[in-house]
């Protein structure tokens, strides 16, 4: 049996943040923070850590050169910072192996949008599994505006009217979990993505593991009078479930996300997260031990 249709998110239903002054601050205070002379101890600053982006991997064969783009487009974004490649299974290098290449600190981007099982044990085991590496796992790239607007952007691209209408509506896809938090996540994301559209309802679905499927959605939306339906989806590349998704549109579909700029910046944005975090954390550690300021600095 089909579980019910949530109903469809929209500007009112909850209060936006502000993400993206957010990103700004996160970033920049980061970036002083690592500057900080801690009591007295003039230690040359370790090197940066490496950003390892972690994709899920495809037997599709534009998912490899999708996701190498964005990595492009990230590096071209923050010159010098070093910029790594695993997969979590499918496509070559693994996580695993990535990480083993590796020495010093690393900071795993999960190029997925919810905490599904992958972000919350996947990844942190791989990472356990490394004991030559210092280093911590961000958070996934959803919910975040940067992910509305990227969203948003492929959907303009797709042929999705820039004017809202009470015909239209959008489907967002997403892989699926089991996990309830993984389905908050991509709700919360549906929330921004219809405030990034004026109000225009967004409905969540899945493509495995979770309901409704987006042919439900659709269905539960056309009943509903929505006769103008475009699917937008939370995949970085090319893949089975983002093509199963897009058959089932009966209007415009999204392209994967891919190289846009505002899911390079996130990516960014995760791994700053992550930085600034461990940042905090070590001000903390050296502010009651001292002598451990010398050794703390190393960390990510």
């Amino acid at each position: 049996m089909t579980a019910p249709l949530p109903h469809p998110t929209s500007a009112s239903s909850a209060p936006l943040g502000k993400e993206d002054l957010a990103a700004e601050i996160s970033a920049q205070l980061s970036t002083q923070l690592r500057r900080v002379r801690l009591r007295g101890f003039h230690h040359p600053a370790p090197p940066v850590p490496t950003l390892v982006a972690v994709a899920h991997g495809s037997r599709d064969p534009r998912a490899l050169p999708t996701v190498r783009a964005l990595l492009d487009r990230v590096r071209a974004l923050r010159p010098g910072l070093p910029v790594r490649l695993g997969h979590i299974e499918l496509n070559r290098p693994l996580l695993a192996d990535t990480l083993a290449e590796l020495h010093g600190a690393a900071v795993l981007v999960p190029l997925l949008f919810g905490r599904g099982h992958h972000v919350t044990h996947d990844l942190p085991a791989t990472l356990a599994a490394a004991p030559h590496l210092t280093g911590r796992t961000a958070e996934p790239l959803g919910p975040h505006t940067l992910l509305a607007e990227a969203l948003h952007g492929r959907l303009l691209e797709a042929g999705f009217p820039g004017d809202r209408s009470p015909r239209t509506a959008v489907v967002l896809a997403a892989a699926g979990s089991r996990a309830p938090r993984s389905a908050q996540d991509t709700e919360r994301t549906a929330q921004l993505l219809s405030a990034r559209l004026g109000g225009t309802p967004v409905v969540p679905a899945y493509a495995s593991a979770a309901a409704p499927t987006v042919a439900d959605a659709v269905r539960a939306l056309t009943a509903r009078g929505h006769d103008r339906i475009a699917v937008a989806g939370c995949f970085t590349a090319p893949g089975r479930f983002a093509a199963q998704c897009a058959a089932a549109a009966p209007g415009p579909a999204a392209a994967p996300l891919g190289d846009h700029p505002a899911l390079a910046r996130l990516v960014l944005h995760r791994y700053d997260q992550a930085l600034l975090a461990c940042d905090q954390a070590l001000l903390a550690r050296t502010g009651s031990d001292p002598e451990s300021a010398g050794a703390a600095t190393v960390a990510v």
